[in-house]
């Protein structure tokens, strides 16, 4: 059985060498994305692994003429496959679950980060500036946390957090009764209206673009913290501007925004930002911006790795398989 992996990194390589190895898979690797031009890379191939690149109608048919029936993403998010061009040409998707406290606590650090002014703290040590002027932060403790949907990590915040004093809101279309010891399920509107943070965990999709636009914000307390380790595009990126020059976002700090694909996991020193509006939220001493990097740790990469593998293994062998794409 043969699998290509596109995207391959040295970080990964020991858990495809053990997956290799318990599976009986061959694996072909590159390094680089998937593209048309090296689509036929993969020819041979009925399986192939990618990270998050932008998969549309034109690669996902040069990808189904060399023959790949199966598509596994080593993210949880799948928003950057053409799914329904995927299913149109045969061509079936899965994803890959991961440790749900890399995000979890990621988001905690920027919670705190936010609240202690830490981009401030930061730029000002740099620049030898020891003062107490303007950096002076927040308690968690006493505060109110809405936290916007609660799968995997969103309950796994919400446990992490609990201890440190916050009231917790939470909104999800179907409430967890698991979670109720923790939050007080309310709707979106009292969420906005009652929360000093905000803190999005629901994936991307027709009904969560933009979740946070202008009239969102409208409603929220002056001065509240936005925190996005989910989506970009669940954020308009015009809204949150005018929030934070207003005042009435106090604060934000972002590991995903609209708009980065193709200017995160890439080098850019030196070089002009070309998106207007990562590099205006970028100026902001109070907005801090980290390249959609809350997964990154040891575990995750076990995880993206071993479960996409063992996804298409299932595929290949026609059996039931939880990461396949509904």
């Amino acid at each position: 059985m043969k699998v290509f992996v596109y995207g391959y990194r040295e970080e990964e390589a020991a858990y495809f060498s053990a997956c290799a190895k318990a599976m009986q898979l061959e694996i072909g690797t590159c390094a680089q994305r998937p593209t048309l031009e090296n689509a036929q890379l993969c020819q041979g191939y009925e399986c192939i692994s990618v990270l998050s690149t932008p998969i549309d109608a034109a690669l996902l048919q040069k990808l189904q003429e060399v023959g790949v029936r199966f598509l596994s993403t080593r993210t949880v998010g799948y928003d950057h496959i053409d799914l329904a061009y995927a299913r149109k040409i045969g061509i079936h998707v899965g994803n890959a679950t991961y440790a749900s406290e890399s995000v979890a606590d990621y988001t905690i650090m920027l919670i705190l980060m936010a609240l202690r002014k830490m981009k401030l703290i930061l730029q000002s040590a740099v620049s030898q500036d020891y003062s107490f002027d303007a950096v002076l932060g927040s308690n968690l403790k006493g505060k109110t946390l809405g936290v916007i949907g609660t799968g995997a990590i969103g309950q796994t915040l919400i446990r992490h957090i609990a201890g440190f004093g916050c009231r917790i809101l939470a909104y999800n279309p179907h409430p967890r009764k698991e979670m109720e010891q923790y939050v007080t399920y309310v709707d979106l509107k009292t969420l906005y209206q009652r929360s000093d943070i905000i803190t999005l965990h629901v994936p991307l999709n027709d009904t969560t673009y933009h979740l946070l636009d202008e009239a969102a914000f409208a409603q929220m307390k002056q001065g509240v913290i936005i925190v996005n380790t989910a989506r970009g595009p669940l954020i308009d990126n015009t809204a949150l501007i005018a929030a934070v020059e207003s005042g009435k976002v106090g604060a934000a700090a972002l590991d995903v925004v609209e708009g980065e694909t193709g200017i995160y996991y890439n080098r850019r020193k030196g070089k002009i930002l070309k998106q207007h509006d990562m590099a205006v939220l970028n100026s902001f001493h109070n907005v801090l911006l980290t390249p959609h990097l809350a997964f990154l740790t040891d575990d995750s990469y076990r995880d993206m790795v071993t479960h996409s593998m063992k996804s298409c293994y299932l595929f290949m062998h026609g059996e039931e398989n939880p990461w396949l794409v509904q």
